[in-house]
């Protein structure tokens, strides 16, 4: 019994010995890559890991669900659509959006069922101005502040 026990302590240390080398070698093969690994990862762009998003995924961030805001296809180069109107299923990723399609910034048409919804290639513009920002305002600075005075005399 003493002789099987002692040769089970020494198929441990030879396992733990093992493990251990094996974990050196692998820290030493990881930490510095050859030139040529090196050479081949440089050639080669990286593609994103991250995942396109759904019209729907898109306008959960904005204000209001996007509605006024301009969206589009990230293959698309002249075309917007600006959200007038969703109607989104409990999970929240799914559903219809209605929206006035704008081609060079200027609109096509009355508002339209927008079809894709659903593919995963939509992106919000940031740099187009939502329909409420760009009307100008109906009265003046000067007749704002002739009210002022008014108000406080």
């Amino acid at each position: 019994m003493a002789r099987a026990l002692g040769s089970t302590v020494d198929g441990l240390r030879n396992y733990s010995l093992l493990r251990f080398s094996l974990s050196f070698i692998r820290t030493l093969s990881t930490s510095s890559p050859s030139s040529s690994a090196a050479a081949a990862d440089t050639s080669k762009p990286k593609k994103s890991k991250r995942r396109k998003k759904n019209l729907f995924e898109v306008a959960q961030f904005l204000p209001n669900w996007g509605i006024g805001y301009h969206m589009a296809k990230t293959h698309w180069k002249e075309i917007t659509y600006e959200i007038t109107k969703i109607n989104l299923y409990k999970d929240g990723k799914h559903g219809k959006a209605w929206g006035i399609a704008h081609k060079n910034g200027l609109p096509i048409a009355d508002p339209k069922k927008i079809s894709g919804v659903h593919k995963r290639c939509w992106k919000y513009l940031p740099g187009v101005v939502k329909a409420s920002e760009s009307s100008p305002n109906l009265t003046s600075p000067a007749d704002s502040g002739e009210k002022v005075e008014v108000l406080a005399s």
